[in-house]
């Protein structure tokens, strides 16, 4: 029986193969039977919801000077945004603070940015090392992340439906091992790619944040912060996330690279 798993896991795999696009910032082909569009007015909703929670709970930008930091460094990291991807000009973005415990911020598609008191109280972040966590955020819109994944999804869900039928056509109920396939299809399909989407966003956030005029050593400095918060634990392979050494040593190789970017953009001279 183990072989029709194999079947449900292919048909998943198989699903996967139309409704792609390459990303015209990464040039990777990018699974896409979800649009920008279509993300991000499903983001709008979430995100309004989210914030009227938060206001009934008087916890939504309830410090107006931290309010205004993050939105003066977010401010020039979206118009290096905006430069890198012309279209989300038209994006209707927001930036809010959420009073929450939880070490986190986030950007959906369609530009619409929180971040979390608890980041900032647990990292204590200087500007340029905010500045870094906005830039990979940003950059997780940027790159069209919340529409690959949901897309991913569907195609998840359309391969395990496909490889059913398949199964009942020759003549084998394989429908109660839908849900070891579904399992198998998410290890094998979406997990690598979130590794793969946080890499890409850590590289587009420092470079983002680089032409911004934010130094890009501090990607190294906030991300030693992250490790002593949160604990160096977790597999590389089960992980959504970079293994935090290997992506330190990424931001200290990238943050070399665009050291002259900073170097250009503090100086106001024009940055290619």
């Amino acid at each position: 029986m183990p072989r029709f798993a194999n079947i449900l896991v292919l048909s998943a795999f198989l699903a996967s193969l139309p409704g792609c696009a390459t990303n015209p910032i990464t040039g990777r082909q990018q699974a896409a039977l979800v649009s920008d569009t279509q993300a991000a007015q499903q983001s709008a909703q979430a995100y309004s919801q989210l914030l009227n929670q938060a206001s009934q709970q008087r916890a939504l930008d309830d410090n107006p000077a931290q309010l205004q930091r993050v939105r003066a460094i977010a401010q020039p990291i979206i118009a290096q945004a905006i430069k890198k991807r012309p279209e989300t000009a038209q994006w209707r973005w927001e930036i809010h603070v959420l009073q929450s415990d939880e070490i986190n911020a986030w950007c959906m598609a369609g530009g619409k940015i929180a971040v979390y008191t608890g980041l900032l109280k647990a990292i204590q972040p200087t500007d340029d090392e905010l500045a870094e966590v906005l830039g990979h955020e940003i950059s997780h819109a940027l790159l069209s992340h919340q529409a690959e994944k949901l897309s991913r999804v569907q195609m998840q869900k359309l391969g395990i439906g496909l490889g059913v039928m398949a199964g009942a056509a020759a003549g084998y109920d394989v429908s109660g091992l839908a849900g070891m396939a579904d399992t198998l299809a998410t290890v094998g399909l979406q997990l690598p790619n979130s590794r793969q989407a946080e890499s890409e966003a850590d590289s587009v956030g420092i470079e983002l944040a680089a032409r911004a005029g934010f130094n890009p050593n501090a990607a190294v400095t906030l991300w030693q912060k992250m490790i002593k918060v949160s604990g160096n634990s977790g597999s590389d392979w089960l992980s959504t996330h970079p293994n935090p050494q290997s992506r330190i040593a990424a931001m200290q190789a990238r943050a070399q690279q665009l050291m002259p970017v900073y170097e250009a953009a503090r100086k106001g001279k024009p940055v290619k």
